[in-house]
């Protein structure tokens, strides 16, 4: 084997060492009772009356690390990022509507054709509750006619400012103010 060789045999073992070093975390580098170099040896054992050892093991600490940014520790399941009043007062103001899909995880609802009652012009509206709190910035409505064109700026926004006024009526009934 030629000189080379040895040199990176010898550059891996010492990162080899170095890495296994920092995977620790129990305590200190150089002390005893730590475990072996790769982090393990928490467990705890004692002697018992009749001369046995007796093997507890440690129950394992959370840890910090940068990867842990990364992780998504919510279940999504059970969490739901959506402000209930709003969601509910979409689907009261826009009864007339039928409703094709609602996903109230990601806060999006999506309505077939239907008229207004009282109006001659049909729409299809989408939408979207982005936010759990009781604010005109968490509410998102995207109306469209018939024919595929976008509804007027008026009709958005009188649907946006229905739906928010029931949805304060309805945190009112709650007797949460």
């Amino acid at each position: 084997m030629g000189m080379k060789r040895y040199i990176a045999y010898g550059v891996l073992s010492v990162g080899l060492v170095a890495l296994s070093a920092c995977g620790g975390g129990r305590g200190s580098v150089g002390s005893i009772g730590s475990g072996n170099i790769f982090g393990g040896g928490g467990a705890k054992q004692e002697t018992t009356a009749t001369g046995g050892l007796r093997h507890e093991p440690k129950a394992e600490e959370k840890r910090s690390t940068i990867w842990d940014l990364f992780e998504n520790v919510d279940d999504p399941n059970t969490t739901v990022e959506v402000n209930k009043y709003i969601w509910n007062a979409a689907l009261d103001i826009l009864n007339f509507m039928p409703v094709e899909a609602a996903d109230p995880f990601s806060g999006i609802i999506v309505f077939g054709y239907g008229t207004p009652p009282g109006g001659g012009r049909a729409y299809k509206a989408t939408v979207y509750v982005r936010d759990p709190s009781l604010d005109a910035r968490s509410l998102s409505v995207a109306l469209i006619t018939r024919g595929g064109g976008p509804a007027s700026a008026e009709a958005t926004r009188a649907i946006e400012d229905a739906i928010l006024t029931r949805a304060r009526q309805l945190r009112i009934a709650d007797g949460k103010r």
